[in-house]
């Protein structure tokens, strides 16, 4: 059975959600707290495998409080609020902080749907191994300080679904300000990657941007997939450019990862990197195989510090890495990767 502790201010909300959760035959509701301290000393007691967790609340407000669980004890999380609507700065904060998903709170005529979305989200987070996220790690920009000579051309390319956030925000916090142009892909809906986007511009030093169809890469440039669009790499007249279209899912997601990964192997014959982060599913996978079949180099990110290793091990399973490496290398060896080490270094 899966423990689950509620955590909300609203009486009525509280055994709202009891009702909802106790369809389930997976899962039982171990106990509720109506504040960020009450629910602190029920963990402490109850020891959870989920909470649900409001984001309003009095004393201190569930973003502040999930700050706090994530950095001294993770539980996978899942975050209910009226406030928590698509493409909001609050969500993108949330999930930053490595909640697992954000759902709004049931009420009226919608309750069983979002019912039936809630328990789905609980046992779902259940699987999920979750690891301390503070929210914010040292910006590590300096200028590129490489031994080696650069790689004429070199693009690294990065690809994450559930738990993504937080590790494209790390990978990110550890990159050079002129680092080789860098494109991405997280499954994310629509809205929330421009917000994304914006958060890391304002948090590091690093130049992101939400991509947009027939824009030039350049180094010292991260482009993400817009939600909803595919994006893709051609190359015109020697020059690299995005372009996104609204293609069918691949892998039941728009944008994909192996649209990106097939389409970085295709214009570059090999002269690129790339990572493929955390996540649940298969997307990905056949793109990084791809990938390392022409030549490129390929990371995943290992088991220990992904929130899930679905995408990982499918690329591992069909062999398609390089290599497998914490998160907290990866950044660092892409980077190198992208470098031929001069003959005359020590």
């Amino acid at each position: 059975m899966i423990r689950v502790l509620i955590v909300d201010d609203s009486a009525l909300l509280r055994g709202l959600l009891r009702a909802i959760l106790a369809e389930s035959t997976q899962i039982e509701v171990c106990g509720e707290a109506c504040d960020a301290y009450d629910a602190r000393e029920k963990i402490k007691q109850l020891e959870p495998h989920v909470i649900t967790l409001d984001v309003e609340m009095p004393k201190m407000d569930g973003i502040s409080f999930l700050r706090h669980l994530m950095h001294l004890h993770p539980i996978p999380t899942v975050m209910l609020s009226v406030r928590t609507e698509q493409g909001s700065q609050l969500e993108v904060e949330a999930l930053a902080l490595g909640a697992v998903a954000c759902v709004h709170k049931p009420n009226g005529e919608d309750i069983a749907s979002i019912g039936a979305e809630i328990i789905q989200k609980v046992i779902l987070a259940s699987h999920y191994r979750v690891h301390n996220h503070p929210g914010e790690y040292p910006s590590l920009a300096p200028q590129l300080a490489s031994v080696g000579t650069y790689i004429a051309g070199r693009l690294i390319a990065l690809g994450a679904s559930t738990g993504g956030i937080p590790a494209i925000e790390r990978v990110l916090s550890m990159l050079p300000l002129d680092c080789p142009p860098v494109l991405i892909v997280q499954h994310i809906p629509a809205g929330f990657s421009t917000i994304f986007a914006t958060r890391i511009n304002k948090k590091y030093q690093i130049n992101i941007c939400e991509a947009y169809d027939g824009q030039a890469i350049e180094a010292g440039h991260v482009y993400l997939a817009p939600g909803d669009e595919h994006l893709r790499v051609v190359k015109k007249a020697g020059r690299y450019y995005c372009q996104l279209h609204k293609g069918a899912l691949v892998c039941y997601q728009r944008p994909a990862v192996d649209v990106l990964f097939e389409s970085v192997a295709q214009a570059t014959q090999g002269n690129a990197s790339a990572a493929l982060l955390t996540g649940m599913g298969t997307d990905g996978a056949e793109g990084l195989l791809s990938m390392r079949r022409q030549g490129c180099f390929t990371l995943i990110q290992d088991q220990a510090s992904c929130t899930v290793w679905g995408m990982p091990g499918e690329a591992a399973a069909l062999g398609a890495a390089n290599e497998t490496l914490h998160l907290n290398h990866i950044a660092a060896r892409l980077i190198e990767s992208c470098y031929e080490k001069n003959s005359k270094s020590a």
